[in-house]
């Protein structure tokens, strides 16, 4: 007879066998694994982004910028101060931003090294936005919008009456667009003017979507998602069921994905709702990417990175090793990046691989760069 020690080891042996084993099985489920890196800590939410080389930049919750090839290899690895919760933002000339909980917002060279950092008042969590002219924007828990000069000096700060966690997004037309947890959604001038503001019924924790014709989504923390005119009007507002800190991703027909409580939620651009697929877990702040093939993906909770079609039916699925809080990321040759919190991967599926929708706002951040710039539909 196994003693209670012996009987645990068993288990755990067991347990481990089965989870290897669905893990192998899933990656043989139409997914092939073409790497993975793992990280020195856990609970990582930062979201993968990438750079024009096929460099892939990932933050860590004990404050690591890790730079991988294309290949999966680490190229470098840049200590900040703090914990990094802001996903990292690549301009054209391989310039990599991102915020810290050191109350910085960093600048790095492609080769790793320090260009420069800006000290705000408070932690650093949302992304950066990155204009056309190099301007970077960026909002901190000291409750104040910065705009920088590519060579890390102020231009200009506009402030809030609470946090700035959003991220903000840059309208066509250069109008910056962010949330706060004032409640408002604000829309600046590309030199720090108010253009207006949008008061929703909660917490702003998202970060603005906008679509192609100008239209602004924004999700609030009272479950309602809002579509505002470019002029600040609304157009229609729908509660999702839930907490919602997701930035809606469009896809080709200009249709909402978005987490909402512990749903995955499709929305008509249109403001109907079209389907709803729960999950065990709160999704939190996760969005999804919207591939040309009319796939999404989406990092659900608790060990998967689900593949769902334009009904919300599972297609297929891939078994990670830890819990899955970050956005996915997908390039031209539909390759997916994902952070299980503990592991870097890089997933093809077998077939129909795709790149991004061709949409205005097709993943986190617009675009696989994160410089959440509204992108032209061609």
């Amino acid at each position: 007879m196994r003693s209670h020690k012996s009987n645990l080891s068993w288990l755990l042996a067991a347990w481990l066998c089965l989870g290897a084993g669905l893990t192998q099985a899933a990656e043989g489920n139409g997914w092939e694994k073409l790497w993975s890196v793992t990280l020195p800590d856990h609970y990582n939410e930062s979201s993968p982004a990438l750079a024009p080389d096929g460099t892939v930049y990932q933050g860590s919750f004990y404050g690591w910028l890790f730079a991988v090839t294309h290949e999966g290899k680490v190229k470098w690895k840049f200590k900040a101060g703090a914990e990094i919760r802001s996903s990292p933002a690549v301009a054209p000339d391989g310039t990599i931003y991102f915020g810290s909980r050191d109350r910085k917002l960093y600048a790095l060279n492609p080769d790793g090294k320090l260009k420069w950092s800006f000290k705000t008042g408070g932690w650093v969590d949302a992304s950066p936005a990155i204009a056309v002219d190099g301007t970077v924007y960026f909002g901190s828990w000291d409750n104040n919008f910065y705009a920088l000069t590519a060579d890390g000096k102020l231009k200009w700060q506009f402030a809030t009456s609470n946090l700035i966690y959003s991220s903000p997004a840059i309208g066509a037309d250069g109008t910056l667009y962010f949330g706060s947890h004032d409640k408002n959604l604000y829309a600046l001038t590309p030199d720090g003017k108010l253009k207006w503001k949008f008061i929703t019924g909660g917490q702003v924790d998202a970060s603005p979507t906008i679509a192609a014709d100008g239209t602004i989504y924004i999700s609030a923390n009272d479950g309602s998602c809002h579509a505002l005119r470019p002029d600040g009007t609304e157009l229609w507002h729908l509660h999702t069921g839930g907490y919602s800190g997701s930035s809606p991703v469009l896809n080709g027909d200009g249709n909402l994905f978005l987490t909402a409580g512990i749903n995955f939620t499709s929305l008509s651009h249109e403001g109907k709702m079209r389907w709803q697929l729960p999950s065990e877990f709160p999704l939190d702040n996760i969005s999804g990417a919207s591939a040309a093939n009319g796939l999404i993906y989406v990092s659900f909770p608790w060990q998967h990175l689900g593949t769902l079609d334009d009904t919300g039916k599972w297609k297929r699925e891939f078994r990670t090793d830890s819990d899955s809080m970050s956005s996915p990321n997908l390039d031209a040759s539909g390759v997916i990046y994902a952070c299980d919190g503990f592991i870097l991967y890089a997933l093809k599926p077998l077939t129909n691989a795709a790149p991004p929708a061709k949409s205005s706002w097709p993943l986190w951040r617009a675009d696989a760069q994160h410089t959440g710039r509204v992108q032209t539909v061609k």
